[in-house]
């Protein structure tokens, strides 16, 4: 059993209920077996029927005290994976929207999105089927072997030597197809991410004349998923039919032990006749549980990836609540101390001794050559990333990260591609705020320059747009980014090079607009394009992860520093 599960809310619980209902059922097992052994004999030395008429309603009775506790068994188990699925759903979309865009980028959009949907409903199914399956495994067959030991200790004695080997034989097959569920898994992520990616690159690829082209690589990728499936489905099938014939060998070398012992007169009916019903139900709950093993090895890998999601960050401590009524004002400050980040443990420090102190409202542009750590300090700020050295003071409380609900509630993210949803314009610009009015959402079309778009659209602000409506360009995704953060009206906002993308012209177009939006926030800018720094208040110059210098422009560019050298480059105006 993975440890991971016992980890789980309401698991221990649920596992006692399913193991005193597994002790019910095995016992209904045994006593079922006993009296209809003792009906058949009965009859078989010429005893009238009318006289069996109790043993025979007990062992109905017995018959169904063992469905009935089966069915609560599924029931029980039924509500606890619905219940969890639910809660580690929640959980994992949390945990993506903590760890950010980036983290998304890295792992694929369309391995997520398949983990969230059919992954967690493949989680459910095992749970549902394993943790029962688990507890019969365990109390069944001893409960029915000790019975089997008071009637016949040979037969006892074989069904405890051939059980080994029947488990040993299910621990071979589950390697071999967990080596290939693996393998499954694995083409099936590429598949995902692929069609994700050609989904967003389709008119790109219609434009280049390249669309034909494509579709044989992706029935390629296709084919080498269904490869893999088959040989999964192939394994599966094989162990099947194994589990049934070894199973079938077992019972068969107890029932032939048996039949020549009664025909050399040393052994009864009854206790011979018990212990051959009793012999299928002894391997039975093992090959329930090796044939749901394959129908659940999906799930249980599934279950995997999603808690090593959840997880990632879970073992960073040290960090404090902020208050629920937390707010940002003039007066509030923000300091980090040595923040360093590594994203992998013998790599290079992405930031190195990073140490700055905020205060209240002002524009910060943050700037450095690509690769010089500022994307990964907008991440730091927005919450998306842990530090892994240093420490944040916000406020006067002492902080491991900035993942707080309360921090987030008070921050605008912005990066270089804004996602558009696959709803209308208005819907996707009520992101922040879903609760805002019509007059609201028009005063923020208007800020952001969208009113000459809307007009142009036939259903205006009820226009769908996204990847499957209308298709904006570089420009009005922007716009549409920057009236979302107007109808938000957070006073923090993050930028991670928003305009990077845009030609000069639409970024110029969009300057005026965006700086406007500037006023009385505090404002993180992380750029490479530098003729924003000149409306900064101020300016952190990174260099290969650390804080080279910090002032305002003027500053800089009279200390003739690094910055003065990234604009000489860039060929900027000096001012």
């Amino acid at each position: 059993m993975d440890r991971n599960l016992l980890k789980l809310p309401g698991v221990k619980f649920l596992l006692l209920e399913l193991a005193f209902l597994t002790v019910i059922q095995s016992v209904s097992i045994i006593l079922a077996a006993t009296w209809l052994a003792k009906v058949i004999t009965a009859l078989f030395s010429g005893e009238p029927l009318q006289e069996q008429f109790l043993k025979m309603g007990l062992f109905l009775l017995a018959f169904l005290f063992r469905y009935g506790a089966a069915s609560f068994q599924q029931r029980l188990a039924y509500r606890f994976a619905e219940r969890t699925g639910t809660d580690v759903r929640k959980r994992l979309m949390d945990k993506l929207f903590q760890y950010g865009p980036r983290f998304a980028k890295a792992e694929g959009t369309g391995n997520l999105v398949t983990l969230v949907l059919e992954g967690v409903t493949q989680f459910r199914t095992y749970l549902e089927l394993f943790l029962p399956r688990m507890i019969s495994t365990a109390i069944t067959p001893a409960l029915i072997v000790i019975y089997v030991f008071t009637l016949d200790i040979m037969s006892g004695v074989i069904l405890v030597v051939t059980m080994p080997i029947l488990i040993g034989f299910l621990i071979l097959i589950g390697l071999a197809a967990r080596k290939h569920t693996e393998k499954q898994l694995k083409s099936f992520r590429v598949l995902s991410n692929h069609f994700v990616d050609s989904l967003r690159g389709l008119e790109t690829l219609k434009f280049l004349g390249q669309s034909r082209q494509h579709s044989e690589a992706i029935g390629e990728v296709s084919h080498k998923y269904r490869a893999a499936t088959m040989r999964t489905l192939r394994v599966a099938f094989l162990s099947s039919f194994a589990l049934e014939l070894f199973t079938m060998l077992s019972v068969a070398s107890v029932a032939v032990n048996l039949g020549f012992r009664l025909i050399d007169g040393d052994m009864s009916l009854l206790p011979a006749l018990t212990v051959l019903i009793l012999a299928p139900e002894y391997f039975l709950p093992v090959q329930m549980m090796g044939v749901d093993y394959h129908a659940t090895l999906n799930g249980k890998e599934a279950g995997k990836s999603i808690q090593s999601i959840i997880n990632r960050q879970e073992e960073e401590t040290g960090s404090s609540e902020l208050p629920a009524a937390f707010a940002w004002t003039d007066k509030s400050i923000l300091k980090l101390s040595s923040i360093g980040v590594q994203y992998e443990k013998e790599g290079q420090l992405s930031l190195e001794h990073v140490s700055i102190e905020i205060q209240g409202t002002g524009k910060i542009g943050i700037i450095g050559e690509s690769g010089a750590g500022k994307s990964t300090l907008i991440d730091v700020l927005a919450g998306f990333r842990n530090p892994s050295s240093g420490e944040i003071i916000l406020d006067g409380i002492r902080q491991q990260s900035l993942t707080n609900d309360a921090w987030r509630k008070e921050t605008t993210y912005i990066p270089q591609h804004p996602y558009l949803f696959n709803v209308s314009l208005s819907e996707n610009i009520r992101f922040y705020k879903p609760d805002a009015t019509d007059e609201e959402v028009k005063r923020a079309v208007s800020a952001a320059g969208l009113s000459s778009l809307v007009e142009r659209l036939p259903n205006g602000l009820d226009e769908l747009i996204g990847n499957g409506g209308r298709q904006l360009s570089g420009g009005q995704e922007q716009r549409v980014a920057l009236a979302r953060v107007f109808l938000s009206a957070r006073p923090i906002l993050l930028l991670d090079e928003p305009t990077a993308h845009l030609d000069i012209e639409t970024e110029y177009e969009l300057k005026e607009t965006m700086l406007r939006l500037f006023e009385n926030k505090l404002v993180f800018f992380a750029t490479h394009r530098l003729h924003w720094m000149p409306h900064m208040d101020r300016i952190i110059v990174l260099d290969k992860g650390k804080v080279a210098e910090t002032g305002t422009h003027q500053e800089l560019v009279a200390h003739k520093g690094v910055y003065y050298r990234l604009l000489t480059a860039q060929r900027e105006g000096i001012i």
